[in-house]
C-alpha cells in the first residue's frame, strides 16, 4: 500500500526517545520509533545511552530479558555478552577474544529540560542545530510540566501545519476571532506569532500563541490571555505512519500556586479537547502536494519549504519521492 505522503517518512534531527524519569538508572528501557526498535538505560554517569536492540551474535533482542550489570553495561539474555555505552561488546564470558564485529550501533542523544532526544540523520551526519534550554522550566515560578501523550495514525508535517492555519482556530477550536499572524524562519528554526480574542468565564479577553519550532520534531508554546502557560510538544514517528505526538504543560504561579492549580487545569483541558477535535481530521485527510489556497493561506507554503532542510531526498510533492 502506498503512502498517502510524498515526502520521506523520518526527517533528520532530534526525536524524544523518552522523557527523562523514563530511563532509570540500573534499569533498561525498550522503545519502538523510526521504524525500529531501541534499548536505554543510564551509565555509570548517569548518562542516558540509547543502542540499537538486537544483538549482533544472534540477534536476541536485548529489552526483552536483557539486563544493565555493574559499570553501567547491558546483558544479552541469551548468551550474556556484555555492552558498553558506546555499543562496544566488552566481554564474551566464555571466550578469550571478542569478536571485531561485535559492535551495536550507539545513537546520538541529548537530555533537556526534562526530555532524553536522539538525534536521527539518514546520512550520518552531525547535528545542525542544538536543543535549547527552557529556564521556566527549572522555575519554582512555574509548575511541574504535565505530560498528556496520543497516537496518531499521521505524520508532524501535515499535523503541525496547524501552526500556520489561522483560520482552523476560529472554525475548529472556537476562537473568537481568525488570528494575526507573523513568521519568520530562521535556519533550522520556525516561529509563528498569532494574536486573537479568546472566550472565558469572565468575558473576551486578547490572547495569543508564540510558537517556535526547533528542527522537525519539537516546538516550545507559549499561550497568553488566561493564565502564561508553556508547553513543550515533541512528536516521534514510530513508523511511516504513526506518530507519537506528546504535550507536556507548565503554567505560572504568578497568581499563586492554588490558582495556578485551577486554571492551569482548566487551561491543559481545552487543550486536550483542542487535540480531541483535530485527531479525527488528521486521521482521514488525505494530503495534496499543491492544494489549493485562498487569502491568508500563504503561510503553508513558507512552513513546508522550511520543512524540505530536514529531508535527505528531496521529493516531488505532487507524490513522488
Amino acid at each position: 500500500m502506498s503512502s498517502r505522503y510524498p515526502f520521506p517518512p523520518y526527517a533528520n534531527g532530534w526525536f524524544r526517545i523518552a522523557y527523562a524519569d523514563e530511563i532509570e538508572r540500573g534499569q533498561l528501557a525498550t522503545f519502538h520509533y523510526l521504524g525500529r526498535e531501541f534499548v536505554a538505560f543510564r551509565d555509570a554517569s548517569g548518562t542516558a545511552r540509547v543502542l540499537d536492540a538486537f544483538c549482533p551474535h544472534l540477534g536476541a533482542h536485548l529489552g526483552h530479558g536483557g539486563t544493565v550489570v555493574e559499570g553501567g553495561r547491558v546483558r544479552c539474555p541469551f548468551h550474556a555478552w556484555e555492552f558498553d555505552g558506546q555499543g562496544t561488546c566488552v566481554r564474551v564470558p566464555y571466550a578469550k577474544k571478542i569478536p571485531p564485529k561485535a559492535q551495536l550501533r550507539a545513537w546520538q542523544t541529548c537530555e533537556r529540560n526534562g526530555v532524553v532526544f536522539l538525534h536521527h540523520d539518514a546520512d550520518g551526519r552531525e547535528p545542525a542545530y542544538e536543543i535549547p534550554e527552557v529556564d521556566e522550566f527549572a522555575s519554582d515560578a512555574w509548575t511541574p510540566l504535565e505530560v498528556r501523550r496520543w497516537t496518531v495514525k499521521a505524520r508532524w508535517l501535515d499535523m503541525n501545519e496547524n501552526c500556520v492555519d489561522g483560520v482552523h482556530f476560529k472554525y475548529v477550536h472556537g476562537a473568537h476571532t481568525i488570528p494575526e499572524s507573523e513568521i519568520e524562519v530562521d535556519g533550522p528554526t520556525f516561529r509563528v506569532r498569532n494574536r486573537m480574542k479568546l472566550g472565558t468565564p469572565k468575558g473576551e479577553v486578547d490572547g495569543g500563541i508564540d510558537t517556535t519550532d526547533y528542527g522537525p520534531a519539537l516546538q516550545i508554546v507559549r499561550l497568553s490571555g488566561i493564565l502564561p502557560t508553556i508547553m513543550l510538544n515533541t512528536a516521534t514517528p514510530i513508523d511511516a505512519e504513526t506518530t507519537d505526538v506528546s504535550f507536556a504543560y507548565s503554567v505560572s504561579t504568578e497568581g499563586g500556586a492554588e490558582a495556578a492549580r485551577g486554571v492551569g487545569a482548566a487551561i491543559i483541558k481545552d487543550l486536550e479537547k483542542q487535540m480531541a477535535q483535530d485527531i479525527p481530521i488528521w486521521e482521514n485527510k488525505t494530503y495534496w502536494g499543491r492544494p489549493i489556497l485562498a487569502e491568508g493561506d500563504e503561510g503553508f507554503n513558507t512552513y513546508r519549504k522550511w520543512y524540505r532542510q530536514f529531508f535527505s531526498v528531496d521529493y516531488d510533492s505532487r507524490g513522488s519521492a
